[in-house]
């Protein structure tokens, strides 16, 4: 599989943070920090593409010294290198609450983050005042969760993901990370074929399938590897620094 991308010259890497970047302790490895840097001086623009609300890839982003574009809450919000804000997709609060009433109904753990924070199995009480990015389901029993997912998907009104196989990710329909990294690159005169797409989740799914090279973790989800060009290590063993090494550092 590999021989049929060994001609793509890769100019931006995107990077998802949980279960990718980040180790099983939320931390960035030394050797994921020096490729990652190596890959910076080498002229190649990193982005961090991530579920995470800017609160809480913001310090990732700044420890890394990335000088570019964050696409945040799956491509909810974009923020450029200075962190200003560049689109914001929102998820209708009607469509929040009648997620919360579902929740409520099959007894399930969620939380939802709106434009000021996360909100962990609990609302508050002026929901309808606020602007909401995204919903999210934990599910532990797989038949509630597949229950869900069908009522999700028979309202037809969004895009639906995960971060584990556990959970199930909300978003406004069409909004989905490959989206976000289409206007990063847009913006930047970078065209998808140019991106490397690394992650381990069906929220990084369409990336994979979008960028020119699209990486799965050696954990990531099988549905993931099925679709990605190649499959690095773990994100305990250094998986996204291998991976910039091989497709960016050896070129």
């Amino acid at each position: 599989m590999e021989n049929i991308k060994n001609d793509v010259e890769i100019k931006l890497v995107a990077l998802d943070m949980d279960g990718t970047l980040l180790n099983n302790k939320g931390q960035v490895s030394e050797e994921n920090r020096k490729a990652i840097k190596a890959a910076q001086d080498k002229g190649i623009i990193v982005v961090l593409s991530t579920g995470r609300s800017l609160l809480t890839a913001r310090e990732h982003a700044d420890d890394l010294e990335l000088t570019s574009y964050l696409v945040t809450v799956n491509g909810s919000e974009i923020f450029d290198e200075k962190r200003e804000l560049v689109e914001r997709n929102l998820v209708n609060s009607d469509h929040i609450e009648w997620m919360w009433d579902l929740s409520k109904l099959h007894k399930t753990k969620f939380w939802a983050i709106n434009t000021e924070r996360t909100w962990h199995n609990e609302m508050p009480e002026e929901l309808h005042k606020l602007d909401w990015l995204k919903f999210g389901f934990t599910i532990e029993d797989d038949a509630t969760r597949e229950l869900v997912l069908k009522e999700l998907t028979a309202k037809g009104e969004f895009e639906l993901t995960n971060s584990t196989l556990k959970n199930i990710e909300v978003n406004a329909s069409g909004i989905h990370k490959a989206r976000g990294l289409s206007v990063v690159c847009s913006k930047l005169g970078i065209e998808m074929k140019n991106v490397m797409a690394v992650g381990d989740s069906r929220n990084d799914l369409m990336m994979i399938k979008e960028a020119g090279l699209g990486v799965a973790m050696g954990n990531a989800q099988d549905v993931v590897k099925e679709a990605a060009d190649w499959v690095t290590d773990t994100n305990e063993e250094d998986g996204v620094a291998k991976a910039i090494k091989k497709w960016v550092l050896e070129k």
